[in-house]
């Protein structure tokens, strides 16, 4: 899944997630870049990190010519449009990519943008994901008091 969150700050974040959330490929551009035209580079380091993925589900805005584009990569981009214009529903799929950045907005360099290269913005997203990640791995498993 594909998406980018509203930005204020000049900077959007494109990410590619997989059904989990976690973080497969990250892409920083300017606000004045078009949402699609900043999906090729994110799906191009999606096929050049993970080759086996082959269906990408994507919001909206990235439909158009991206479509045959991830078709040459060997990708099948669907859009999970909205059923109602002006209505608020939950998405399919879209809700994984939403709770990622809800994930990495609670690291503190990644609530903000305090970095001047989108590279290091780049690193501090990753960053936050293994944070994550780790975290994880390291809580203990419940066991029951055998004594």
């Amino acid at each position: 899944m594909i998406e980018r969150p509203a930005q204020d700050n000049g900077r959007k974040r494109h990410i590619a997630v997989d059904t989990m959330g976690l973080v497969l490929a990250v892409v920083i551009t300017a606000a004045s870049v078009q949402d699609r035209d900043a999906a090729r580079p994110l799906l191009w380091n999606l096929h050049r990190t993970s080759r086996r993925i082959r269906l990408i589900w994507a919001d909206s805005v990235y439909a158009g010519k991206l479509t045959p584009w991830a078709a040459s990569l060997k990708m099948t981009l669907q859009i999970v449009a909205r059923r109602k214009a002006h209505a608020f529903e939950v998405l399919p799929r879209r809700w994984v990519v939403e709770r990622t950045f809800a994930w990495i907005s609670k690291h503190r360099r990644t609530v903000r943008d305090y970095e001047r290269l989108p590279a290091s913005h780049e690193a501090m997203i990753l960053w936050a994901m293994i944070a994550l990640m780790a975290s994880r791995l390291a809580q203990p498993a419940h066991l029951s008091n055998t004594h």
